[in-house]
């Protein structure tokens, strides 16, 4: 017996901020009896599937993956009463991004690359490894928000290329870090604790004031569950540089800054080595279209 026919679909997707994201959304989808072929990119924002019986399984999937906290639009699907084809570039409707959503979005933005260029002082200021790394992932996360933010009408070789300039510029940043942390391995040095752990405290805090912002924004309780999530994932972050800084003050050891460091750092390049590779990814579809 010769396999079920199936239809690609594509969808936009709104509300990934990291590598994560993308897994636990294509977890889920793969988990839709009849879906099969799910690649989740965060460079370009879109979910690709392929799936047998569109009408039945898509409503399945689209509720598993908005209970997550995540907004789908599927592009290609033409709005209500309007003349259209099935062309699969078109973009989708994404009315729920309302200006005032927009307006929280670019607060988001701000608090994420501005403070991220504060700490990043305040690394050089308190010699902290840790707080380099954890301010390389505040502007990390600032610049995918600002990437999804910008793009939304782009087609996919534009946003594609753009991750792709992104994802290489932020995987330097991490590469760097390693680097002066490995120097720092080497040369003995010991932060200064209460700078150290001041700067992460404010850094928690920001992380904080991003949820609060978002929140009225987000409809639904997966939505607002999904904000806490990415914020609670940033502030394990920030707190794990507060309790390196409080172990340096107690051994009189700069280890416990030099080894988060390299753990944020590990975790930044993951997730622009993700970027960097869906980028690749959708440029090869593209071409090949």
């Amino acid at each position: 017996m010769s396999a079920a026919a199936t239809d690609t679909i594509r969808y936009h997707v709104t509300g990934m901020d990291c590598s994560s994201c993308a897994a636990k959304i294509e977890g889920a989808a793969r988990k839709v009896e009849g879906v099969n072929d799910v690649k989740v990119s965060i460079a370009s924002q879109i979910m690709t599937l392929e799936v047998d019986d569109p009408a039945a399984r898509l409503p399945v999937l689209e509720n598993a993956v908005t209970s997550l906290g995540y907004q789908l639009d599927r592009i290609g699907q033409a709005k209500a009463g309007a003349a259209g084809d099935d062309d699969d570039d078109k973009i989708p409707d994404l009315s729920h991004v309302t200006p005032a959503y927009k307006r929280a979005l670019w607060i988001v933005v701000l608090l994420n690359v501005g403070y991220g260029i504060i700490e990043i002082g305040g690394s050089i200021l308190s010699g902290s490894q840790a707080l380099q790394a954890d301010a390389l992932d505040f502007i990390g996360d600032g610049l995918i928000s600002f990437l999804g933010l910008i793009a939304v009408g782009w087609g996919l070789a534009a946003r594609a290329k753009a991750a792709l300039i992104q994802g290489v510029f932020l995987a330097v940043l991490g590469l760097g870090v390693v680097g002066s942390t490995l120097y720092r391995v080497f040369v003995e040095h010991e932060p200064q604790t209460l700078l150290m752990g001041g700067f992460a405290l404010v850094a928690f805090v920001v992380n904080v004031l991003a949820a609060v912002v978002l929140i009225p924004h987000r409809k639904g309780d997966a939505n607002m569950r999904a904000v806490w999530l990415f914020s609670r994932n940033d502030a394990i972050g920030n707190l794990a540089v507060v309790f390196a800084a409080v172990l340096v003050w107690w051994l009189s050891s700069p280890w416990p800054d030099l080894i988060v460091a390299f753990a944020v750092a590990g975790l930044f390049l993951q997730s622009a080595w993700s970027i960097i590779r869906d980028a690749r990814s959708d440029l090869s579809e593209v071409s090949r279209t």
